[in-house]
């Protein structure tokens, strides 16, 4: 983990409660990840600084939520912790990773996706962008907050079955990152 990432998660989440441990276990299990897959995608030349950095802090604006599962006591729904960190890491002076924050959820969002859906986002769109975005976004979807799978990896079979309550649109967009950025390596673990 960066200093940087250290240090911003330690401002927001004391060290020793319950929401720490699961964003910690959570975002190092995502940030391994995606520096396994920036690894075996080196001809996309990602930035490995700016994964292990994102990848810690994409999920930093949970303790807002109210997710008590997850020992968050906030006031917002689970969702809004997307663009609630990106507010964050923007007061962090961190503006060239605060995007993360909205762009990994599922697959992103698009405008559409918000308004559509009537999901309490501020109206625009929340798609990845960059290589470093998608590596995050694609290997997040792989860990799950949940305190008693929090270590267990999916296999790509099981997030496209998961993901089909959300129609064939975004199956197909995480079918894309399967292909552009591989999964037999992360199935096979």
């Amino acid at each position: 983990m960066t200093e940087t990432a250290e240090r911003i998660i330690e401002k927001y989440y004391p060290v020793k409660s319950y929401a720490y441990k699961i964003l910690h276990a959570h975002s190092l299990n995502v940030t391994r990840l995606a520096l396994r897959i920036a690894e075996h995608n080196k001809h996309l030349k990602p930035d490995f600084d700016y994964i292990k950095t994102a990848g810690m802090l994409h999920d930093i604006g949970i303790f807002k939520t109210d997710a008590p599962e997850i020992g968050c006591y906030g006031k917002y729904p689970y969702i809004a912790h997307t663009y609630l960190g990106r507010e964050i890491l923007e007061k962090e002076g961190l503006h060239e990773i605060a995007t993360i924050c909205e762009r990994h959820i599922g697959v992103g969002l698009s405008i559409d996706d918000i308004l559509k859906n009537k999901l309490p986002l501020p109206k625009r769109d929340m798609l990845p962008i960059s290589t470093e975005e998608k590596i995050i976004c694609y290997a997040d979807k792989f860990y799950s907050k949940n305190p008693e799978k929090l270590h267990r990896i999916k296999s790509s079979e099981k997030i496209l079955k998961k993901m089909q309550k959300y129609g064939p649109e975004k199956i197909r967009a995480f079918e894309n990152m399967m292909q552009e950025f591989g999964h037999e390596y992360i199935d096979n673990q």
